[in-house]
Formats: structure tokens, C-alpha cells, sequence
């Protein structure tokens, strides 16, 4: 399966139990609304997937279920945060053999690599894994900005195709363009941008609100690329103080807690996260609670024509 590198792609949520095991049953609650949706592909393993908690195995076990669950209705991407590039290489390796068709990259985790480091870093896992790669660019949390640049050395290598676009600079949409063309497919990472990203030219959307309103983020992102965009316009003035939960050092609790609130998730995190306590929780609450209250009616928005023109 190819990967096309458009549409809405949900960086999904690792469910757990009580007793704090990976929750497939609630995963695939999840899951099935994400296809429903009309989602593209489904994201394992980031910072929404609580990847730094995940035992290797539970990584494992994730993707092959994920991958079972899909049964080849969209690809399946594993994030990739590695401390070293052998650990890189092997977590591609492992991914591939598990079942995944594509990756999502960051770059190293924990070292400041300098820009030649950090081309290298990414060229040698492209060279050793035959799946598709998408670079997460996000200088703001990660501290290691992508240049063009750095671009024009990557995209030597035909599996590195895509960008997930998080530099909160919208103009930066305009110059990959400008620069790269068709070459680098871009897709916003900020959900809070989204819609910005959309109608300055961005492929797709690498959502995070999605894992609790998927049919909300798939009607704008539909609705943006027919032109209908006073239409997407209102649902996303709707969704805003949603998106905003997901820019936030408790996007994960805060997350999990819209899930709850739709039925498509559980609020159990892995320690060092803890559920949301006090004040800070009956704040999130209380936008859930609103935004439900006013949920909008969705148009038939997958069926809609794509805007030419």
C-alpha cells in the first residue's frame, strides 16, 4: 500500500487499562470511529501515543494490532523518537517487519545535533528502510529546526516525501512551494493552524483533536480542499477552543478526556502522567462541555467534488 500523504491522519491515542496494559478493546472503539470518519492513515507512537512510556514490545504488539484492526483500509505510520541513529535504524527495521507502511521521524531525542548531524541522522535511516518517511519539523518543542536547505539534501532520497509541517510559521507552507513543488507533500501538525495550513496549500492534517471529534476534523479538512470554506470556516471557529487543548503540556490528559467525553476513550495515562486534578481539570472540562452543547450539524462532507480551480 502506497502512502499519499494527504487527507487527515490522526496521531492517535495509546489506550490503557486500569491496571495500566495496553486497552485493544477501547483502541479499536477508537479506531473504528477514526475510519468511519473518513480518516488516511492512522499515526502510532507519539507524543500523543505516550511513546516514551512504551515498553519495546508494547510498541511491537501496537503496531501489529493496529495494523490487524486496519486490515489494509488506510496505511498505518509508526513515529520514530530515538536517542541514537542504530536505535533509529532498528526501530524503522522492526516497524517495516510488524507491518507498518510508513514512518514518521523526529530528529534525535535529547542531543542538539547540529544541521549536518541531524541530515545525516535521517539519511541513514532512509537508506535503510525501504518505507516512506515523513520528517516531523517542529523547532518550537524539539528545538531542531529542518531548513529548506536541509530539505534540498534530504529529498536525495526518494522515500523521504513528506514533511509534518510545525514551525507555526503558515509563510513557511508558501516556501516549500515555492522551493519543492509536488516533491515534499506538507502536512499541517498544528491544530490550531490547520485550516491556515489548508488553504495556504498544506496536502493534509496530522491531528491531534481528531482521536475525540474524527467526522469534525475530516468535514473541515474536506470542506477546505472542495472551497466550501465559509463552511469549514464555522465548524473550525467551533472547534478552535478544542484545538487550543492540544497546544498544551497536558495535551495527552486533555485529550483522553474528550475521548471520554464522545465515548471513543478511556482517561488512563502512564506515570509519570497522572489525570488531570483541581482546577486545571474542571477548566477542560467545562470547554468540553461547552463545545458539545454547541457541536455543529456536519454537511454530507464525504461526498463533496475537490475545488479546481
Amino acid at each position: 500500500m502506497s502512502i499519499q500523504w494527504k487527507g487527515v491522519m490522526p496521531a492517535v491515542t495509546t489506550k490503557f487499562t486500569a491496571d495500566d496494559k495496553l486497552d485493544f478493546r477501547m483502541f479499536e472503539v477508537n479506531l473504528q470511529a477514526q475510519l468511519e470518519a473518513g480518516v488516511e492513515g492512522i499515526i502510532l507512537g507519539g507524543t500523543l501515543g505516550e511513546a516514551s512510556t512504551l515498553l519495546e514490545d508494547e510498541r511491537r504488539e501496537l503496531v501489529k494490532n493496529t495494523v490487524s484492526l486496519v486490515n489494509n483500509q488506510v496505511p498505518v505510520i509508526m513515529n520514530i523518537a530515538e536517542q541514537t541513529t542504530r536505535a533509529a535504524i532498528l526501530a524503522a527495521n522492526k516497524a517495516e517487519q510488524d507491518g507498518a507502511k510508513g514512518l514518521m521521524m523526529l530528529p534525535p531525542m535529547r542531543y542538539k545535533a547540529s544541521d549536518f548531524e541531524t541530515v545525516t541522522y535521517f539519511s541513514e535511516v532512509a537508506k535503510n528502510t525501504s518505507l516512506p518517511i515523513m520528517i516531523y519539523n517542529n523547532p518550537v518543542d524539539y528545538k531542531i529546526e529542518v531548513t529548506l536547505d536541509m530539505f534540498e539534501e534530504l529529498l536525495k532520497f526518494d522515500n523521504i516525501q513528506a514533511v509534518k509541517e510545525s514551525t507555526r510559521d503558515i509563510s513557511n507552507v508558501t516556501r516549500m512551494i515555492n522551493r519543492f513543488g509536488d516533491r515534499l507533500k506538507i502536512l499541517s501538525g498544528v491544530d490550531t493552524l490547520a485550516l491556515e495550513s489548508l488553504l495556504m496549500g498544506s496536502d493534509g492534517w496530522v491531528s491531534g483533536l481528531v482521536c475525540a471529534f474524527p467526522k469534525e476534523t475530516v468535514a473541515i479538512y474536506k470542506l477546505a480542499k472542495a472551497g466550501r470554506i465559509d463552511e469549514a470556516l464555522k465548524i473550525y471557529r467551533w472547534f478552535l477552543p478544542l484545538l487550543e487543548l492540544d497546544i498544551n503540556s497536558f495535551l495527552v490528559q486533555n485529550i483522553k478526556l474528550a475521548e471520554v467525553a464522545t465515548g471513543i476513550g478511556t482517561e488512563y495515562v502512564r506515570a509519570p502522567r497522572l489525570p488531570l486534578q483541581g482546577a486545571e481539570r474542571e477548566k477542560v472540562l467545562d470547554i468540553i462541555a461547552k463545545s458539545l452543547a454547541s457541536r455543529p450539524t456536519l454537511p454530507d462532507y464525504k461526498n463533496l467534488e475537490q475545488y479546481v480551480g
